[in-house]
């Protein structure tokens, strides 16, 4: 068989048996379902509660979301259980293993009530069985968390400490909550969640994201009451307005310790975000946790569970485990496949000993350390073509942090285009595939997103390693005109051997295709139809790709 139709019958055996395990949950939980707790403006919010038996208080592990706390796995007939869906639909790189009693995205009651610790699954404001209408990235779920984690704090069952953990809106939730600041919450564990709905989400560099926030929005009002369509809103605001400012939660505001886990894998979702909540928190005990693993075996492994119970032992219960003592940024560095190459240690993110090293687009297709010697330029159709540089890596390297791309461009039959910058590893004449979003198997390196009239930086927020693009008004290109760019790849960490090939690729449409069973599904982005792109080089033109090389 070739590799198309293995890659097709291994998606469609993983849809009939998907590689998750599903367990019946121990008898020694105490568990009160819909228990309603009423905020301060009188809705009634409901949870359910997992706890040890006993009346000795223990410390208390919260989540919130708008998935319905009671949407579990389900019994079969013939004994044993069926997975969540996403978990089915989703390919999953390793064995995903869980009790019948843990939520979508979820910490398992089963683990944590056996380490000590109680489980508060609380269904948002309009979702679930919790009363009211929602409305989703708002101040009000964090005001409203702030009044559940105080409730939770005072109740015989409780010491009085809370902590958060989840993934995803699971992740994005405690943000919001850790902003308001409740008195007695001690720690919060954000295991991938975006900052920026906007940039992270909607429209990262300004490209309509056209995929998964339909599906996403579409299965939330329906399985809510919601008040505001983010869909709806995403067509109507193609800039950043106070709007899109509302959405993103106040990191700055946040001084509980953080262990915030940021993926390689996640770059069409959560991975910006996550690196920029280690970056923004204004915490002084946040601690970064990195891997490029599949999103849900990774945080239900036996690895992420032990680093969060020692950080929650630390945080909740004073355990004198040595956590303090912990590298502040732990770097899973990959090369192919799941499991990282190395792990590293660092102070901060990027590394600060990296050395920020410029390879120069040549006209003839290469990557080198000096501008080419005379003018050139590349060009491609926005609607289908694309151009390549390649750098022969000299010696074994890691490549740890972000990258950037900076150009001197035009567009040629339309004043708007698409720019697409993807990073591609090559050995041996192959590509390298590396662990992507929603359990795509074979992505790139890194890559970022800009369209042209969005190039306006934010200068306030933008760092010499970190450009920061306004989007808060559109800039067209006059015909014949040159602008420069400057376009930030995402966070990654990467091993090159000696002769690896990085290549460099410019576009206007996304890398794979939307499909369930051989592209990245439901991955999708509005696309330009029409005119070419030109990338202008030599005779004082920009045109670099910066790369962060590791000692």
């Amino acid at each position: 068989m070739t590799a198309a139709p293995v890659r097709i019958a291994r998606r469609i055996r993983g849809i009939i048996r998907p590689n998750v395990r599903v367990h019946a949950p121990a008898d020694d939980i105490v568990t009160d379902h819909d228990v309603a707790v009423a905020v301060r403006d009188g809705t009634v919010l409901r949870a359910n509660i997992h706890r040890p038996e006993g009346d000795v208080p223990v410390p208390v592990i919260m989540c919130a979301h708008p998935y319905g706390k009671d949407n579990l796995p389900t019994r079969r007939r013939r004994g044993g259980y069926s997975p969540p869906f996403q978990l089915r639909v989703f390919r999953q790189p390793e064995t995903v293993r869980i009790s019948a009693l843990t939520g979508w995205e979820a910490p398992d009651p089963e683990f944590w009530v056996a380490q000590g610790f109680a489980i508060v699954n609380l269904d948002l404001r309009g979702f679930g069985t919790s009363e009211g209408t929602g409305e989703l990235f708002s101040d009000q779920q964090g005001e409203d968390e702030y009044d559940v984690i105080e409730w939770v704090a005072s109740q015989p069952w409780c010491t009085g400490r809370v902590g958060l953990l989840g993934v995803s809106y699971l992740a994005i939730s405690q943000f919001r909550a850790a902003a308001t600041r409740p008195p007695h919450l001690a720690a919060i564990c954000p295991w991938e969640g975006l900052t920026d709905c906007y940039r992270d989400f909607a429209c990262p560099g300004g490209v309509r994201e056209n995929g998964f926030l339909v599906l996403w929005s579409h299965l939330t009002n329906k399985g809510g009451r919601v008040d505001q369509d983010i869909l709806t809103e995403q067509r109507a605001r193609p800039l950043i307005d106070d709007w899109w400012r509302s959405r993103d939660p106040r990191l700055e505001r946040i001084e509980v310790p953080m262990l915030v886990c940021g993926s390689f894998s996640d770059h069409l979702l959560h991975t910006r975000g996550s690196f920029e909540a280690f970056r923004r928190v204004g915490s002084k005990h946040k601690w970064l946790w990195t891997h490029r693993g599949g999103k849900w075996a990774t945080f239900y492994s036996d690895e992420a569970k032990a680093v969060q119970l020692r950080f929650f032992d630390h945080f909740l219960r004073d355990a004198g485990n040595g956590w303090d003592d912990e590298p502040r940024v732990r770097i899973a560095v990959h090369e192919e496949g799941p499991h990282p190459a190395a792990i590293r240690h660092a102070d901060d993110w990027p590394p600060p000993d990296v050395t920020w090293t410029d390879l120069h687009l040549h006209p003839d297709g290469t990557l080198a350390g000096s501008p080419p010697a005379s003018g050139g330029s590349c060009a491609w159709a926005n609607v289908s073509g694309d151009v390549r540089f390649a750098w022969c890596a000299p010696r074994a390297m890691d490549l740890i942090g972000p990258m950037t791309v900076r150009l001197d461009v035009s567009v040629e039959g339309a004043a708007d285009a698409t720019l697409l910058a993807a990073v591609r590893l090559r050995r041996d004449g192959r590509e390298v595939p590396l662990e992507g979003s929603y359990g795509f198997d074979r992505d790139v390196v890194t890559h970022g997103w800009l369209r042209v009239s969005h190039r306006a930086l934010d200068a306030e927020r933008s760092l010499d390693w970190l450009p920061v693009q306004a989007h808060t008004a559109a800039q067209p290109v006059a015909a014949g005109e040159v602008v420069g760019v400057v376009i930030p790849l995402l966070p990654q960490a990467t091993r090159l051997r000696a002769g690896d090939q990085l290549v460099l690729e410019l576009r206007s449409r996304w890398l794979f295709r939307l499909n369930p069973l051989t592209g990245q599904m439901p991955a999708r982005y509005t696309a330009d139809a029409a005119g070419t792109t030109r990338v202008h080089l030599g005779d004082g033109r920009v045109g670099t790709l910066r790369i962060p090389i590791a000692p």
